[in-house]
């Protein structure tokens, strides 16, 4: 992507989806020290755990972007309550969502709305880091903002990934 934005002279963009479930967390935001452990996981906060993460990585991306200068931009965006299986291994949860998503959920194509607007629109032009909501920017939670908490998220994948 750098090599692409440098030769045409044309902003990147870089679009990750998270979703407002980044909310609903374990209190430190990202259990660092028990990221395989069985007996502490909880399926919806693992859930809202991985959008957390999510919208962390956008941010200290966008930030290491510009650090070193380059035309791309990197933001995370919540698409909207869409109709869909996500609860699927959620019963209760699952039918009460079926039932009522059909009246209060988004379809699809207005689901992805948010998507395009932050991968193509022109007003979005220059803006990373951010966190975005019905095509507006919105405002993620405290441990979404904590540019520590992103740091420290991007060290641990690093650590995760490098080969020994």
């Amino acid at each position: 992507m750098k090599k692409t934005a440098y030769e045409s002279q044309k902003e990147g963009r870089i679009v990750i989806v998270a979703s407002e479930a980044h909310r609903v967390v374990y209190r430190e935001g990202i259990h660092f020290d028990k990221i395989n452990d069985r007996s502490s996981y909880y399926s919806i906060l693992a859930y809202g755990q991985s959008k957390l993460a999510n919208i962390l990585h956008a941010k200290e991306l966008s930030r290491r972007l510009k650090e070193g200068g380059v035309d791309i931009t990197a933001n995370s965006l919540h698409p909207g309550a869409i109709a869909t299986n996500l609860m699927r291994y959620h019963s209760f949860i699952n039918g009460l969502a079926g039932w009522i998503g059909k009246y209060v959920c988004k379809h699809i194509p207005q689901g992805a709305a948010t998507t395009c607007y932050v991968a193509l629109h022109p007003q979005v032009k220059g803006v990373s880091g951010e966190y975005f909501v019905d095509s507006n920017i919105g405002k993620p939670s405290s441990l979404a903002s904590d540019a520590e908490l992103a740091k420290k998220l991007w060290e641990f994948s690093l650590s995760l990934t490098k080969a020994e």
